[in-house]
């Protein structure tokens, strides 16, 4: 194993010591367009505007020599004529686990007003490829994740990654605030994107909770700041989590939302120039997309630790099936459905555990397990196709045996399926309670 002080000398020899300098030739829309010595334009290269207060920027296109920039911070002072230093190489970030309870900015620096950040002894790339697939682990055990609903219907394993898809309202940062607290995992990491400045701060002290913020690092890019760094968060909250997973541990990722890292990459990409597809997202979308995404799960091969991942989804008016969404869907190895009329008769999680799948459930459950999921599926299911029936009195009891079986045990189903967000719920607390309702 590497000392610190060997890591040292290779990061030093690594580093470039030239200086590049280019000149703001003008502003297109939000992109700031510059010219420089071609060597140092490069896509995904750092910039600074070196004005009376700094911009950083990131080369995101080019319009014939010129490279166009995606400004991190406000532009209203930019103007023709002024110097860009061009930095090459990748970003790079230093965690260490002094950033526990701590939160910090798309870049890797706090923003709680808690004094600076201790800086690791190994730097990781922010946007590091995922390992190859061959030389990557199995998933693991299952994961406790102390809500009910979950540990039953869509059990997830160590190293899994799950997509949460609901609409804007119905419960998503709850739900998000009761996996940080009860799941079993050594480390959470959460990327809040696109969120609302006034609700950061309540998420991380009432919803979160001290006892959630103990284990966590949070990574922020609220709605106001710019599209560069709604697209740059969520890529520093899974370098975060790959380097505790580096360390042998079991992180539990949440990141809300991947679809407004889409829209920032949208609202990027048409910047650029690129055509319009879908509901206006760009080909660039749908290629960042599994780039972000695949970076959880296993590490390599051979290796402890891993990355469980839970990626939130806002569906566009409640449609499952907009744009995001199924790309999403297609990617990760199961999804969790939450559905606004559920949340409106007041049983929260608002899990539809019908529509709710995890690809790899049947491996974490045992066989006596599955049966009685299956047996409460089926009842489920079933009251579902009768429901109208049953509400204007058109099914008599006794007709049919199954109905009537399903009718009896649906409301302590619905009291399993309901849970405080205060509550945590272990998955043998889980099943004892689901055999006790079917019984």
């Amino acid at each position: 194993m590497h000392s610190p002080l060997s890591r040292l000398i290779v990061d030093v020899d690594a580093l470039d010591t030239r200086a590049f300098e280019g000149r703001v030739t003008g502003l297109s829309g939000a992109l700031i367009e510059a010219s420089g010595p071609l060597d140092a334009l490069a896509l995904g290269a750092q910039a600074t505007v070196l004005g009376a207060v700094p911009v950083r920027a990131e080369i995101v296109g080019f319009r014939g020599d010129r490279a166009l920039l995606a400004p991190y911070d406000p532009i209203e002072a930019i103007r023709p004529g002024m110097r860009v230093a061009l930095q090459g190489g990748l970003q790079m970030v230093r965690p260490s686990r002094a950033w526990l309870g701590r939160v910090i900015d798309c870049f890797g620096q706090p923003v709680d007003r808690e004094g600076p950040l201790p800086q690791g002894a190994r730097a990781h790339a922010v946007r590091s490829p995922p390992p190859l697939a061959h030389d990557r682990g199995r998933v693991g055990a299952r994961l406790d994740v102390g809500v009910r609903a979950l540990n039953i219907f869509a059990a997830l394993c160590r190293g899994q990654r799950m997509g949460i898809f609901a609409g804007s309202g119905v419960g998503k940062s709850v739900l998000m605030s009761m996996l940080a607290r009860g799941a079993n995992a050594d480390v959470i990491v959460i990327g809040l994107v696109g969120e609302r400045g006034r609700e950061v701060k309540e998420f991380i002290e009432d919803t979160l909770g001290e006892e959630g913020r103990r284990r966590s690092v949070v990574v922020v890019a609220t709605s106001d700041e710019s599209a560069a760094r709604r697209r740059l968060a969520p890529h520093m909250a899974c370098a975060v989590a790959e380097h505790f997973r580096d360390e042998g541990l079991d992180v539990l990722l949440l990141v809300d939302s991947v679809t407004r890292f889409a829209m920032a990459q949208r609202e990027i990409g048409l910047s650029v120039g690129e055509p319009p597809t879908t509901k206006g997202y760009t080909p660039s979308v749908f290629a960042e997309l599994p780039k972000l995404l695949e970076r959880a799960g296993p590490g390599r091969e051979g290796e402890k630790g891993s990355i469980t991942a839970l990626f939130t989804v806002l569906v566009d008016g409640d449609d499952h099936n907009e744009p995001i969404a199924d790309a999403v869907r297609g990617i990760l190895d199961g999804h969790i459905v939450m559905e606004r009329a559920i949340a409106e008769r007041g049983r929260y999680p608002a899990i539809n555990v019908l529509k709710s799948i995890s690809r790899l459930m049947p491996m974490c459950h045992s066989e006596e397990e599955n049966m009685l999921v299956a047996r409460a599926r089926g009842a489920l299911s079933l009251y579902a196709e009768m429901e109208e029936l049953i509400r204007i009195g058109a099914y008599k009891p006794g007709a049919d045996a199954n109905v009537d079986e399903a009718m009896r045990v649906r409301p302590a189903l619905e009291q399993v399926l309901s849970q405080r967000r205060d509550e945590l719920s272990s998955i043998d607390q889980a099943f004892a309670q689901l055999a006790e309702a079917l019984s």
